[in-house]
C-alpha cells in the first residue's frame, strides 16, 4: 500500500511537472494559441455551414473558412493599419515643419493659469508658444531619433509577430478541422461528470464569443461615429483619431473620453465655442449609448455577468495580460461564477448547458491523415 502510494505521488509530480513545462513551452506563444482558439469558437458555426454545402469534406471547408476569416477580419486590419500610417507621418511632418497650431492654443490656455502654475512651466521654458513649438519639435527630433536606434528591436518585434501571426493561422486551420476531436477527448480526460464538463466548455465558448465580436462591433461602431464627429469639427486625421477610438473602447465606460476630452479642451481654449459643445455632446450623447446599450447587449446578455463586473475584469485583465485581457478578464470571471454555482448547486443537470448532439458526433470522428 505504501509502495502504491509513493508511486501515484510520483507519478502526479511528474504529471505537474511536465505541465508546467508544456505551458513554460507555449508562454512565448500563448496569444497565438488563445487567439487561434477564439476564432475557432467563433467561426466554428461557419465551417460547419460550408462543410455541409460542400460534401463532409472537414479539410477544405477549413481551409475555406481559414480564407473567410483573412478577408473579413485580417484585410481590414492591414489596411487601416496603412493609413494611420500615412495620416501619423502627415501630423509628424507638420510638427517637424513647424507647421501647426496647438503651441498657440497651449500659450492661450496658460495665461489663465494661476502664478504658480506659469512659474513652474517658466522654469521648464514652456511659457511662449515659440518654446513649446521648439520642445514639440525637438520631442519629435527624439523620437525618429529613437526609432533609428530601435530599429534592430522593432525588427525583431516585428520578426516575432509575423512568427506569432504565422503560427495563429496554421494552429487556427488545424482547429477548426479538428476541433471538435480535440475537445472530445479533453473531455473525456476530465475527472468531472459530463454535465460538469459540458457546461463548464459551453460556458467558455460563449463567453469568448459574445466578449470578442461585443467588444469588436462596440469599437468599429465607436470608432466611425468618433471618426465622423471630427470630420464635421474639422479635425485632420480622422481615421488615425477613429483607430484609436476604437482601440480604447475596450476599455468600458473611459476609453474614448481620452481622445475626446483633450478635442474639447482644444476647441473651448481655441474659441471655438459650437465646435466644442458638439464634442462633447456628441460623445456623452451618443457614443455613450452606444456603449450603454451596445455593450451590455452583446457582451453582458450572453456572458449573463453585470457590466460593473465586465468592466473591473476587463481592466484587470488588460492590466495582468495586456491587449489579450479584455477577452482573459471577463473570461475567467465567467469560469469563477460557473464554478461557484456549479459547487452550490445553483447549476445542476436541469439547467445547465450542454454542447450540441452535432458538435459531439462531429467529435467521435479522428483527424484525417
Amino acid at each position: 500500500m505504501r509502495f502504491n502510494g509513493l508511486t501515484k505521488g510520483f507519478f502526479i509530480l511528474i504529471l505537474f511537472i511536465v505541465t508546467v513545462a508544456f505551458l513554460d513551452v507555449l508562454g512565448p506563444y500563448y496569444s497565438s494559441v488563445l487567439w487561434a482558439a477564439i476564432l475557432a469558437v467563433i467561426f466554428h458555426p461557419m465551417k460547419t455551414k460550408i462543410r455541409q454545402l460542400i460534401g463532409e469534406r472537414n479539410g477544405l471547408a477549413s481551409f475555406l473558412t481559414l480564407l473567410v476569416i483573412c478577408v473579413i477580419v485580417f484585410t481590414p486590419l492591414v489596411v487601416i493599419a496603412s493609413s494611420m500610417a500615412i495620416e501619423f507621418n502627415v501630423v509628424y511632418t507638420k510638427l517637424q515643419n513647424n507647421n501647426t497650431q496647438l503651441p498657440m492654443i497651449f500659450a492661450e490656455v496658460m495665461q489663465h493659469l494661476p502664478d504658480w502654475a506659469r512659474h513652474f512651466l517658466s522654469e521648464h521654458q514652456l511659457d511662449t508658444a515659440t518654446n513649446i513649438q521648439q520642445k514639440l519639435s525637438q520631442f519629435a527630433l527624439q523620437g525618429s531619433q529613437y526609432l533609428a536606434g530601435s530599429a534592430f528591436l522593432i525588427g525583431k518585434s516585428t520578426f516575432s509577430f509575423t512568427i506569432g501571426f504565422g503560427i495563429m493561422l496554421y494552429l487556427l486551420f488545424f482547429l477548426l478541422k479538428d476541433g471538435a476531436y480535440l475537445v472530445n477527448v479533453i473531455l473525456a480526460a476530465l475527472p468531472l461528470s459530463k454535465y460538469v464538463k459540458h457546461h463548464l466548455f459551453m460556458k467558455f465558448a460563449a463567453v469568448s464569443r459574445a466578449t470578442v465580436k461585443g467588444t469588436v462591433v462596440v469599437a468599429v461602431v465607436q470608432g466611425a461615429l468618433g471618426a465622423l464627429a471630427f470630420w464635421i469639427t474639422d479635425i485632420e486625421g480622422i481615421l488615425l483619431w477613429g483607430a484609436l477610438i476604437a482601440f480604447l473602447s475596450l476599455i468600458p465606460a473611459v476609453g474614448s473620453a481620452i481622445i475626446w476630452v483633450p478635442a474639447a479642451i482644444f476647441f473651448f481654449a481655441s474659441g471655438v465655442l459650437w465646435k466644442g459643445l458638439f464634442i462633447v455632446g456628441f460623445f456623452v450623447v451618443v457614443i455613450g449609448l452606444v456603449d450603454n446599450i451596445l455593450r451590455p447587449l452583446l457582451v453582458g446578455k450572453d456572458t449573463k455577468m453585470p457590466d460593473y463586473l465586465i468592466l473591473i475584469t476587463t481592466l484587470g485583465g488588460m492590466e495582468i495580460y495586456g491587449i489579450n485581457g479584455f477577452v482573459i478578464g471577463p473570461l475567467i470571471a465567467a469560469m469563477f461564477i460557473a464554478c461557484w454555482n456549479l459547487l452550490s448547486g445553483r447549476d445542476n443537470r436541469n439547467n445547465s448547458d450542454e454542447i450540441d448532439e452535432e458538435f459531439i458526433e462531429e467529435g467521435k470522428t479522428p483527424p484525417e491523415d
